[in-house]
């Protein structure tokens, strides 16, 4: 016993001193993985990044899985991507909620949630006040989208009909007229002033064909826009 102990502690010593190049490699394949992965989404374009909402989420998952402290500035805007992601769902439910559906068209892309209403929700033709029904229409809109710091952007859009009469004398100035009127709305529904800004694109910017009235009607439009964090 006294000569077989040492012989049996002697190898077991060996063994484990010999198994530890396994935890060494271990680590040093996980920090392999990490510096790739972070070397590849450097190589992503913006455009690219942007594509990807997941792209800000995914480092910082990996960062806390590999236990790395996590950029504090990088979760913070993984998680404003996923809010922006998430506004025009909320924005969809609400509008439902309210029975409004079919009054409001709702696009979102890597750079914007934009929503799109005719004339005919917001104003008469050939002026530039809301209506009562419009301000209804709103209310829930701008609800959802003051839970959010993001920056707001109004457009107005006309058909290519000329302006005979009435308080204004071109389309581009009907246009900047009722994206403004849609601001001031805002801004008194309570959010920021420096977050809003106006543009009036005239009959410039059709999104269908000017020869029909239903093409008309859908280029007299004004588009809310939240613009997305890059």
């Amino acid at each position: 016993m006294p000569i077989y102990r040492p012989r049996r502690d002697e190898v077991e010593n060996q063994l484990n001193k010999g198994a530890l190049w396994a935890v060494t490699y271990g680590d040093l394949m996980s920090y392999l993985m990490i510096f790739f992965l972070v070397l590849f989404s450097f190589s992503l374009s913006k455009a690219d990044r942007s594509k990807s909402r997941k792209y800000e989420e995914s480092l910082v998952n990996i960062q806390k899985t590999f236990g790395g402290k996590t950029d504090a500035k990088r979760a913070e805007r993984a998680k404003a991507q996923e809010q922006e992601d998430n506004v025009a769902d909320k924005i969809k439910q609400s509008m439902a909620d309210n029975k409004m559906s079919g009054l409001v068209q709702i696009d979102s892309n890597e750079h914007r949630v934009k929503l799109v209403l005719t004339e005919a929700v917001l104003f008469d033709s050939g002026k530039a006040d809301l209506k009562e029904r419009a301000k209804e229409v709103l209310a829930p809109i701008i609800a959802e989208l003051k839970k959010l710091p993001n920056d707001v952007l109004v457009e107005g859009h006309t058909d290519n009909v000329p302006m005979h009469k009435g308080r204004y004398s071109t389309n581009w100035e009907l246009s900047m007229a009722r994206a403004y009127s849609v601001i001031q709305f805002i801004e008194q529904s309570g959010m920021a002033p420096k977050r809003l800004a106006g543009i009036g694109y005239g009959e410039n910017r059709p999104v269908t064909d000017n020869t029909t009235p239903e093409g008309r009607a859908k280029n007299r439009r004004i588009e809310i826009s939240l613009l997305k964090s890059e």
